[in-house]
């Protein structure tokens, strides 16, 4: 299937990450521009080198997406360079704090909202007006089960993730008569290559990861490659009546089975 990603600009906030960077090489396989936008400057030259040298074209952009104003120049840069963003994925975000809310931290809790939310808020408040007036967008944004289900040990992870499912569908109300679609992305947990293992080496790896595997009906854990497509096929051209929805990418585990 064509997915029309030939003459698009794709953004992907977070692109040097496991995941973003898996999202920018499956839309740059299916043409489109990539600009690997990320705080690390070495992590998005890395990823936008290996696109250049499969014969794609990238761009590695350094931002801040907690500063509005950093923001907002590097949006500008961005549109006088590539001609204009078609595709935003948002996709950045932390998900490293784990302790119960009486213990939580309150810097990190202020930290996750401002990177996971506020930073998704300030470069789509950039991109989405023009995404309006050309007649053409995407925006995917990268929720979890953890923003449906809640997490242990995850409140700010969780609350933010959770938000983005509510931001992700006001922008599809606000941009379905402007030819503009918006989606939510809503990830089990992913671990690459540990998704090949069996589980009594799985275990041995990781206890966690175990017991995810276990719960989950497929009896496996996810690849970023599961992911990447999803969010390659709701960029594309033939998603233009795919709006509102939030898609699980879960292996079923947020099936009720006994």
């Amino acid at each position: 299937m064509d997915l029309g990603l030939d003459d698009k600009t794709a953004l992907v906030t977070g692109g040097g990450g496991r995941i973003g960077s898996e999202d920018c090489e499956t839309l740059a396989a299916e043409g489109a521009e990539i600009v690997v936008l990320d705080v690390d400057e070495d992590g998005a030259e890395t990823v936008a080198d290996g696109i250049e040298d499969d014969g794609g074209t990238a761009h590695a952009v350094e931002c801040d997406l907690t500063d509005r104003e950093d923001v907002a120049t590097t949006i500008e840069a961005i549109r006088e360079e590539t001609g204009g963003i078609d595709v935003l994925v948002n996709n950045a975000g932390m998900v490293d704090a784990r302790a119960r809310v009486e213990n939580f931290e309150d810097d990190i809790w202020e930290r996750d909202i401002a990177v996971n939310l506020t930073g998704s808020y300030n470069v789509t408040r950039e991109v989405f007006p023009a995404m309006c007036e050309r007649g053409w967008g995407r925006i995917v944004t990268m929720s979890s089960m953890a923003g449906w289900q809640g997490g242990f040990g995850q409140i700010s992870y969780s609350a933010t993730k959770a938000a983005l499912i509510g931001f992700g569908k006001t922008l599809a109300l606000e941009g379905a008569q402007s030819g503009v679609t918006s989606n939510v992305v809503a990830p089990s947990i992913v671990v690459g290559a540990l998704a090949d293992l069996p589980p009594d080496q799985l275990e041995e790896v990781d206890e966690h990861f175990a017991r995810i595997a276990k719960a989950t009906p497929m009896r496996q854990l996810g690849r970023e490659e599961d992911v990447a497509n999803l969010v390659a096929y709701l960029a594309s051209e033939q998603s233009s009546y795919i709006t509102g929805q939030v898609v699980g990418v879960t292996g079923g585990i947020d099936l009720f089975s006994f």
